[in-house]
């Protein structure tokens, strides 16, 4: 025969994903003075008549309406407080949910101080528990009878994915530096992460970018600045830009140019003793170098913030 009130309260995970369920009380009453067990990792909230009443961490707890004195101004108790009370009882996990994944399904805009409008895609994992149980079940859960960590993980993917591009402009971080300084990056991120999260009543304990995509523009552009700061020889790396210039389709030097280039090339590697015969002085040394340097800016084989960068630092030299 069944009980007519509820007098003991408490309930295992029905599965490790699970964030929030609903006791199942077959609409009975509970009992004054029922009992309620919470575990470890766990939390409980009563709602009575839609209202919050209390919130239970883990320990063994009894049920009466002088120990949730909010019962009491809900309902108006009027004999003793002893009747038994119907209230909606949730169970939350509270433990870390772990390798939760997040990426950008559509290129993030951010503004970069050396490239301009630049978008990105990046993805990671992130941990995350839940903090505020009330906060969480008033701004996220609402009434629904269970929630897991699913549900959570997807909506929480859509709502990361603007906030990290906000957060890497707000930051101010150049593109270029987030993408190679990934582990760097993390610790800056999470802090700027996390009042997000608050406003749900969940605490990010990690937050990890695994990689970060650059466009492929941006990327050639990085190379070929990477590339002139590495240059020590402008007279090697003109001859090996336009000997590569000529390799590509749609070269921008006609048939007559590359022989002359490569008749240029070849007389040196023949007679490398002749050529150090007539090393010029260091004054036409550098007036050649800057020759080449323009060379391979009509060649637009460099961009004019390149040349003029290195223009200046030759002729500093003179």
């Amino acid at each position: 025969m069944a009980l007519p009130f509820i007098e003991v309260i408490e309930s295992l995970t029905p599965d490790p994903k699970v964030l929030m369920w609903k006791f199942p009380d077959a609409d009975k009453e509970i009992k004054n003075g029922a009992m309620l067990t919470v575990r470890e990792s766990q939390q409980v909230m009563l709602l009575n008549e839609g209202q919050l009443a209390d919130v239970f961490s883990a320990g063994r707890h009894s049920l009466k309406t002088e120990n949730v004195p909010v019962l009491s101004r809900l309902r108006g108790w009027k004999y003793g407080f002893e009747s038994p009370f119907k209230a909606d009882v949730y169970f939350f996990n509270t433990h870390q949910f772990v390798s939760l994944k997040w990426g950008t399904p559509a290129p993030v805009l951010m503004t970069d101080p050396v490239f301009g409008q630049v978008r990105i895609r990046a993805f990671g994992t992130y941990n995350v528990r839940i903090t505020d149980v009330a906060k969480f079940f008033k701004e996220y859960a609402g009434t629904w009878p269970m929630l897991t960590i699913t549900e959570l993980e997807l909506q929480l993917r859509d709502f990361i994915s603007p906030k990290f591009g906000e957060v890497l402009s707000l930051a101010k971080i150049p593109v270029v530096e987030a993408a190679a300084n990934v582990s760097a990056l993390n610790e800056r991120i999470q802090p700027l992460i996390q009042p997000y999260f608050a406003d749900f009543g969940v605490e990010v304990t990690r937050f990890t970018i695994t990689g970060i995509t650059l466009p492929e523009e941006v990327l050639r552009q990085y190379d070929k600045v990477t590339g002139m700061n590495m240059v020590t020889d402008m007279n090697k790396f003109s001859q090996y830009s336009i000997a590569d210039a000529m390799d590509r389709e749609g070269s921008v030097l006609g048939d007559g140019a590359r022989q002359g280039v490569v008749l240029g090339m070849m007389a040196g590697m023949m007679n490398p003793d002749n050529a150090a015969q007539h090393k010029p002085a260091p004054a036409d040394d550098i007036t050649e170098r800057l020759r080449k340097l323009k060379s391979l800016y009509e060649a637009a084989l460099i961009t004019e913030s390149e040349y003029t960068a290195k223009k200046e630092e030759l002729l500093k030299l003179l």
